[in-house]
């Protein structure tokens, strides 16, 4: 059902496409007022976000920006505002426009905002646009912030909203999130997390929520739950690994009892966030606590990915998979103690490697797989249970099918898995099952058969795989012996360059075709694998032949959970679900499909899980975990202070305005001398990948964004600063980029400054940064013996440590105080060779490239930069238009040139 809603910027009433009534609920608070909109994950907030977008785009009056959006979510708002925009027929909407690295000319940016509309852009981009005034704040109608969780008081969604309220009071800014543990999580989390978006309203909907359950449990649909039991090896080696944890949590907790560990526990182990809650407490004393204690914290990662891939993996690949952390554990010597992890040495850790082994073959490792000489007693080839139960499901399925007597109006079956590599094993499995035709009493016994042939080709491939690994395995247990026993050299120093460079950053879909004569045990089903969204989209080289059309009735599709959006139902509609994992965000999924499309046949929904794993184990504590978040943040809602937003933070006393203007310049006498100029930084574009500018700007200080040749933070007309974390600070001194750099400050600036800057809530000392290397002391003195030489080499490069952003930004107010301010112009022709000037630094070789273009000259080159993209809009561009920009006689040569060597030559 769709609603009519009146907007009044509109002259015709907004139609959104949203069927239940609670998500017209939302829309409509979201609509009307400023609010942080929290929701269960998969009740549809993409949907809702979407139909909000579009009614802002439809009026084509609005400059409306979405940010903290993934690529991933940029593509789906883009598809869906252009669906309504067609449906909707509003002549004014332009869709969703994408502002990002590969949008890079200032001049093309500066003419999409002023031409409105909607747009995503990245954080980055548009902090530096707001502060260069390449946009107006005043000309933004609002702000649309997604995963407001990640808004932290030093995230870049909290700088541009800081930047936004400033200069405009009454723009919206309107949040979502469908994280509700994050924002429970700490004290007072969602009080800070509502200041730093300047809201004071929030909007809660849980499962649980009267509206959601009533829409929700109208129209379920038909749910069958599979309980599949583990077989005794699995289980044995699930045991074993819960109680490598529970000693590895105990070791953890007995030496670092001074830290919280209420939550340390095997039942929070099985989480992801376990690890990185381990590590925030760690990092704080990280240079204190023992090499056992780091071990340990590192090994429960590896623990925890062994109970998942042993439900995942089939035998052959978690056999597989243990032979690699075994051989990544082992000391680099027989005298070395690094590396050693304390759970190996359990006897539970050899019942893991032995039940294993044993789930694969017995005996000893065959010397060669030829079916004379390998005995097949020795080979066991444990099968996961959970391949027969789908083989049984997909067998009732097509079977439903036939005998329906709607048969040809169902739609496909789809497999939904937890991650990628399950996807890929089931459809390997799947099309390794499907080649032979079997009647109806012998699929049973001959699926057995089929799928041991698929072990057996597995076995194959991983007995080639564990003659090499051993190869390998031997020939560095030699390297390395003979490196301990030779004497140890010093490694050489790369010269440094004498030039400052700088580095600017910035569906596979595959189908199985065969012949219809041969069914799978399912039936008539074609697989489709999984279209995985990070990798290279090749496209296939088809015969004439070779192109097919699908019956979605007869087609299959396997995709795993980290695919998933609100609109992968609505896109795939499918009559059948397996849930191959368990996965409460897709259950809702399912729900919302379900309730929303009433005029549709039954669906059935097949839930599998293994009973008494870790995996019921994790779903249930997902659930739970999910409900206690929201319990929570409704409390924190009730009681709450009043959120100071909006003009109460931007209101300013003259007084302390007039006071931050004094400055005493003149030493000696004491005397205060007013002056209009605002405390000025000038900052290097790259460095907003940081948090230290949204600090400076906190501390009310100007942040004027340049492309710098010579350092990253410009103080005053002397002072340069060179900020490194201790990582980078590594690299420069590996590359040699590091000396080029204070070379540069050194000639540029009376005052050259290096900073190190540590991260915030982590250990103030070099030593964990020196784990990364072999031998932590040597790395360490190497450091600092660097350090020296460099201090050594420049005389006059001041070195500066800080502990945390925070410090930085007080150790540059205070290194202010008796400075003048700093010249953007000056700041931007330091470094630069005679001749050249600012639009060099934007893109080097692309300006080189331009310049070797007949016709382009010293004279005209900066308006070509300034009206065309990039190089290949100007070979493409008309000789007319190229005349509007450079002349006649300019413009001929030009076109000239990219007719002659592009066309005429092909």
């Amino acid at each position: 059902m769709e609603e009519e809603v009146a907007v009044s910027s509109t002259a015709w009433p907004l139609k959104i496409s949203l069927p239940l009534t609670y998500q017209q609920e939302i829309f409509r608070e979201a609509y009307h007022d400023d609010t942080l909109v929290v929701m269960a994950r998969g009740l549809g907030m993409q949907e809702i976000v979407a139909n909000l977008l579009h009614s802002y785009d439809a009026t084509g009056r609005n400059l409306v920006l979405l940010i903290g959006a993934s690529e991933l979510e940029n593509t789906r708002f883009g598809e869906q505002l252009a669906e309504k925009a067609a449906i909707s027929r509003a002549p004014n909407a332009r869709g969703l426009l994408v502002i990002n690295t590969n949008v890079s000319s200032v001049a093309s940016r500066e003419k999409m905002y002023a031409r409105g509309g909607v747009f995503t852009i990245t954080s980055r981009i548009l902090v530096v646009d707001l502060l260069a005034g390449l946009l107006d704040p005043t000309k933004v109608t609002g702000i649309v912030v997604l995963h407001a969780e990640r808004v932290t008081a030093v995230s870049l969604e909290a700088f541009i909203l800081r930047i936004f309220r400033q200069k405009n009071k009454t723009g919206f800014v309107k949040a979502f999130s469908e994280n509700p543990e994050s924002l429970s999580s700490g004290f007072s989390t969602l009080s800070m997390v509502m200041r730093n978006l300047f809201l004071q309203k929030t909007s809660l909907w849980p499962r649980y929520h009267v509206r959601v359950a009533q829409s929700l449990e109208a129209r379920k649909a038909e749910v069958v739950e599979l309980e599949i039991s583990m077989t005794p090896a699995m289980q044995s080696i699930q045991n074993a690994v819960l109680q490598c944890i529970e000693i590895s949590i105990s070791e953890l907790r007995k030496a670092n009892l001074g830290l919280d560990i209420e939550d340390w526990s095997v039942d929070s182990a099985l989480h992801r966030s376990f690890d990185i809650l381990i590590r925030r407490q760690l990092d704080p004393v990280w240079h204190r606590v023992s090499p056992r204690t780091r071990q340990i914290a590192s090994d429960l990662t590896t623990l925890r990915t062994i109970l998942l891939t042993l439900l995942s993996l089939d035998a052959i690949s978690f056999h597989q998979y243990l032979e690699t952390v075994l051989a990544s554990h082992a000391p680099t010597n027989s005298l070395s103690t690094l590396g050693h992890s304390p759970w190996l040495y359990l006897d539970a850790a050899d019942t893991i490697f032995s039940l294993a082994r044993r789930r694969v073959y017995t005996g000893n490792f065959p010397k060669s797989i030829d079916p004379i000489t390998l005995n097949d007693t020795a080979l066991v080839l444990e099968e996961l249970p959970k391949w027969e139960v789908l083989s049984n499901i997909l067998n009732e399925i097509s079977q439903s099918r036939q005998a329906s007597v709607n048969q040809g109006s169902n739609g496909p079956v789809l497999i939904m898995c937890h991650d990628r590599q399950a996807c890929a094993q089931i459809a390997e499995y799947l099309q390794s099952t499907c080649n032979v035709p079997l009647d109806e009493g012998e699929q049973g016994q001959a699926g057995a058969a089929h799928s041991s042939k698929y072990m057996r080709r597995k076995f194959t491939t991983f007995h080639a795989w564990k003659v090499a690994f051993s190869r390998a395995r031997s020939s560095k247990a030699i390297q390395d012996h003979q490196a301990t026993s030779s004497k140890p050299t010093l490694p050489q120093r790369k010269v440094p360059p004498s030039k400052r460079r700088r580095v600017r950053g910035g569906a596979q879909f595959s189908t199985t075709n065969r012949d219809q004569s041969q069914p799978l045990d399912t039936g008539t089903l074609d697989v489709l694998d999984v279209p995985f969204e990070d990798e290279v989209l090749e496209a296939p080289e088809f015969e004439e032949t070779g192109f097919k059309m699908h019956n979605p009735e007869d087609t299959l599709i396997i995709l795993p959970y980290s695919s998933l959006d609100d609109s992968i139902l609505e896109e795939i509609q499918p009559q059948d679900v397996i849930m191959y994992s368990p996965n409460a965000s897709f259950i809702r999924n399912i729900e919302v499909y379900r309730s929303s499309h009433s005029n549709r046949g039954d669906m059935r929904v097949y839930f599998m899980y293994y009973g008494g794993s870790v995996e019921e184990q994790t779903y249930l504590s997902i659930v739970r975990k999910e409900k206690d978040s929201f319990t929570n943040l409704i409390r924190q809602k009730s009681g709450m202070a009043i959120t100071l937003t909006g003009d109460s933070l931007s209101v300013e006393d003259p007084q302390d305005k007039f006071l931050r203007t004094l400055n005493t310049r003149i030493a000696g006498g004491g005397r205060l001398v007013a002056t209009s100029e605002p405390p000025r930084v000038i900052v290097d574009v790259r460095e907003f990948r940081s948090s230290l500018p949204s600090l400076l700007h906190g501390k009310n200080i100007v942040i004027v964004p340049c492309s710098l040749t010579v350092g990253d933070y410009i103080l005053s007309p002397n002072v340069c600063v060179e900020r490194k974390s201790v990582k980078d600070l590594i690299s420069s001194f590996k590359d040699g980029r590091l000396y080029s750099q204070a070379e540069a400050m050194v000639a540029g600036y009376q005052e050259p400054i290096l900073l190190i800057e540590f991260d915030q809530d982590k250990s103030f000392s070099l030593e964990p940064f020196t784990d990364l290397h072999t031998t932590a002391a040597t790395a360490q003195s190497d450091l600092q013996a660097k350090l020296v030489l460099l201090t050594l080499c420049f005389p006059k490069l001041r070195i500066m440590w800080s502990s945390s952003p925070y410090q930085t930004a007080e150790i540059f107010e205070e290194l202010k105080k008796n400075e003048h301010e700093p010249d953007p112009l000056k700041a931007v022709a330091i470094g630069l060779a005679d001749g050249e000037d600012g639009y060099s630094i934007y893109a080097p070789a692309p300006m080189d490239v331009l310049k070797a273009i007949p016709g382009i000259t010293e004279q005209n080159h900066k308006q070509v930069v300034l009206e065309v993209d990039n190089i290949v809009e100007l070979g493409n561009m008309g000789e007319s238009k190229l005349i509007t920009i450079l002349g006649p006689e300019a413009a001929r040569r030009v076109y000239g040139f990219f007719d002659k060597s592009m066309y005429k030559s092909q």
